[in-house]
């Protein structure tokens, strides 16, 4: 029987152009990164016959393209840089531009093993109102720091203007986004349900829905990788090294890391435990967090699973299932 072979794509992204190559093959086409160019490169893929495209993640350029390739059913997977970096650098490739970057990434795509569902399409807007709405967060803590530092009276009085402006542009738009979210029902009973659990508020039930919507589908394992808060082991040979977090999706790291503090001091008493403990076994403060925040995340990804709100003493089987560890 002859074998079938996928044709892959590979897809170098910039700001005004699309470089684009077929793995095992010559072929090169570079279009416009603009609606028209989009429909040039449709046709090219499909006069190419290929079913499988990968592409770099650029600082959200690559998003368009992206859309409406999974639109016409193309298999998509959206690479992080350090992947293409790394298998790069196991095949010795140093040199780089656009047009090797492309066949690169079109390597790299006929490599992939494993193909994950494409992400829900109407978390994407979702995703990029969640992100403002951080940045004026991140533009709040800015303005309150040059507070600190600051002797003249009046320069104050208009940073403060700005932090109250900001913090109610801030609540404004959180309202709107959850107000979007609830207009389908799955959303909503899944931000419920998250928003359930002690120490999850409404902030960090909106982070964890949109950034990662495989919530409730994922082992206690891969929730935490995913969202870089699993420790890994630094071991070699007779030498034990501390463990460490590393990777994972930044933006939502940061929301169960906030959320983490106020959830073990006050609102959840399964880490005001789990916080204790660690904190008498002579684990510092950081550390002690970072486990809080690993645990909030797990608690989550249980009621998701399970579908049934949060207990704050739940039975001691589901205890024991949810909490081990």
């Amino acid at each position: 029987m002859a074998k079938r072979i996928t044709v892959c794509a590979g897809i170098d992204t910039g700001k005004r152009k699309l470089d684009v190559a077929i793995d095992g093959s010559c072929e090169r086409l570079q279009v416009d990164n603009t609606a028209e160019g989009h429909k040039v490169l449709l046709e090219w893929l499909q006069r190419h016959k290929v079913k499988r495209i990968g592409i770099e993640a650029s600082g959200g350029y690559e998003q368009p393209v992206v859309a409406v390739l999974r639109r016409k059913r193309f298999v998509v997977i959206v690479f992080q840089p350090a992947q293409v970096r790394a298998y790069a650098k196991f095949h010795l490739q140093r040199a780089k531009n656009d047009k090797i970057d492309a066949a690169l990434i079109a390597s790299c795509t006929a490599a992939v093993k494993q193909i994950y569902p494409a992400p829900d399409p109407r978390l994407s807007p979702f995703a990029e109102h969640l992100t403002m709405i951080d940045q004026i967060g991140e533009d709040i803590m800015k303005l309150k720091n040059r507070i600190e530092t600051c002797r003249n009276e009046r320069i104050r009085a208009i940073w403060k203007e700005d932090i109250a402006r900001l913090a109610k542009r801030q609540r404004t738009e959180l309202k709107a986004l959850v107000a979007a979210l609830r207009q389908y029902p799955d959303l909503a009973e899944r931000l419920d349900l998250i928003h359930s659990v002690g120490g999850a508020g409404l902030p960090t039930a909106v982070a964890i829905l949109v950034r990662m919507p495989e919530i409730g589908r994922l082992t206690r394992e891969q929730a935490a990788a995913l969202a870089g808060l699993a420790p890994y082991d630094d071991d070699s040979g007779e030498q034990v090294g501390a463990r460490h977090i590393d990777g994972g999706r930044q933006r939502l790291r940061r929301a169960l890391y906030l959320a983490a503090l106020p959830a073990s001091m006050r609102w959840n008493p399964q880490l005001i435990a789990l916080y204790q403990r660690l904190i008498a076994a002579g684990k510092g403060h950081k550390r002690a967090l970072i486990a809080c925040a690993r645990k909030l995340l797990i608690f989550v990804n249980t009621v998701v699973a399970r579908g049934t709100p949060w207990q704050d003493e739940p039975p001691a089987a589901i205890t024991a299932s949810a909490t081990a560890g």
